[in-house]
């Protein structure tokens, strides 16, 4: 886009005419502005400080705003100026391989980005009836999510997870190696020293050459902290326009929850569930519903959600769950084994996964997780001794097979496979099932005669 191009889309998405106000009074990040009537969502300078701000609110004859840092140098009296009309970003394919911030600028010191053509961070999700079906797999390069709980293009998967059980680790993998023509990944309320280590060591250089990152950490204002979430899928929904298949990573909802909470109670509005005010509620669905499959391309989401003392039914994850096509649990117990990555099967689901597999495929799932239930059920005798074989062929071969799978489960995180090499991998593992069951049921015949 020429540079007038992208000057002319930026001022007709400014304000048509200037608009001031004046702070009356501060309280926390929240500041009360008197004569600004500016619409929700519109940016704002502050004072000689240059403070900027966003309108989030009003109460009787006063305007609320709350600052993207902080507020301190705010007096008493100082101007307030409208910005712009709307939150946007300007988009473009040089955002590949480069990390941005809340407001989509550089922070990597590579230079600044050419201008390009605004887009608005409160687009619209795709219309239901211009979704298309979803029938084509997209490869993670996960073999246990691959082969059992294989996710479709325009998905979108949710993540639960407690601290330190291999979240990071799962989602560079997945984005580093994805089938997917784009990486975008929104760090939101990330810590700090955790930023370098995701980029160095679980995307790397590779991964990061078709991977756009957006950064907002915890010590940021809590308004940067759901735009860097909103920056990433407009961000997404461009290349998406572009006809690519572009996969979506926010790390996490629980953040960008908070964020929420946050600015909800600053503006007045009454906590609800659990200290949760409606508006957190409001934005879960308009984040997740930008995902999806159109005609011309793809956005698969994955969010990661982060479990409180592992409480699978607290209210954001229990809210997410109601609205994401799938979720995969990482189990604590697995990763405290060791074991990567640590997703637990029969606590997990893909919605999509009978239209993107085959009918064989989705055969030699059903067997393999059949068995692990079954396993689960006679774990506790397994483990003391107390399990008599020969009672069941099938407890029998839940036990016999157990091993096998366990390593089927397991990956080097150094080591991704296919989509091709998991399907055959777990045609290789349903085989050696089989040939154990023939042997179970063998040895049953004979006892019996």
């Amino acid at each position: 886009m020429s540079q007038l191009a992208a000057q002319i889309a930026a001022v007709e998405e400014a304000m048509p005419y200037g608009v001031t106000g004046s702070v009356e009074a501060v309280g926390g990040l929240t500041i009360e502005a008197s004569d600004l009537a500016l619409p929700v969502g519109s940016l704002c300078r502050i004072g000689d400080k240059r403070v900027l701000a966003e309108v989030i609110g009003f109460q009787r004859d006063r305007t609320l705003l709350m600052v993207m840092d902080s507020t301190g140098g705010v007096s008493r009296g100082d101007r307030v100026e409208n910005v712009a009309a709307t939150a946007s970003v300007g988009c473009s394919e040089q955002m590949l391989g480069r990390v941005l911030d809340g407001f989509g600028r550089p922070i990597d010191g590579k230079g600044p980005l050419p201008l390009a053509s605004p887009r608005s961070l409160e687009c619209s999700p795709v219309a239901c009836l211009d979704r298309t079906h979803i029938d084509t797999p997209i490869t993670t390069s996960i073999r246990c999510i691959d082969s059992l709980l294989t996710c479709g293009l325009g998905q979108r998967m949710s993540i639960f997870s407690g601290p330190g059980v291999g979240k990071s680790m799962l989602m560079g993998q997945i984005a580093k190696h994805t089938s997917a023509d784009v990486s975008v990944v929104a760090l939101v309320g990330e810590r700090g020293r955790e930023v370098n280590e995701f980029l160095q060591k679980n995307l790397g250089e590779s991964g990061l050459r078709r991977c756009v990152v957006i950064v907002s950490t915890g010590d940021q204002a809590p308004l940067l902290r759901v735009r860097a979430a909103k920056v990433a899928c407009a961000v997404s929904e461009f290349f998406r326009e572009q006809g690519k298949h572009v996969l979506l990573l926010i790390d996490s909802l629980t953040r960008l929850a908070q964020a929420q909470r946050q600015i909800g109670l600053a503006a007045r509005e009454p906590p609800a569930t659990k200290g949760f005010p409606p508006s957190v509620f409001a934005l879960l669905p308009q984040i997740l519903e930008r995902a999806g499959r159109t005609a011309n391309g793809s956005v698969t989401g994955f969010y990661t959600v982060l479990v409180e003392g592992d409480d699978f039914n607290e209210p954001i994850a229990d809210a997410v769950k109601g609205i994401s096509d799938g979720h995969l649990w990482l189990s604590r117990a697995l990763a405290n084994r060791g074991h990567f990555p640590a997703v637990d099967v029969l606590q997990s689901i893909s919605r999509v996964r009978s239209d993107v597999t085959s009918a064989e495929q989705l055969r030699h799932a059903r067997r393999v997780v059949s068995l692990l239930a079954s396993y689960q059920e006679i774990e506790d005798l397994v483990n003391i001794g107390a399990y008599v074989a020969g009672n069941s062929p099938d407890m029998d071969l839940a036990v016999q097979a157990r091993q096998r799978i366990v390593q089927f489960l397991q990956q080097d995180f150094a080591a991704p496979t296919t989509f091709a090499q998991a399907q055959q991998q777990l045609r290789d593992l349903h085989t050696a099932i089989e040939a154990m069951d023939r042997g179970i049921r063998t040895a049953a015949g004979k006892k019996g005669k």
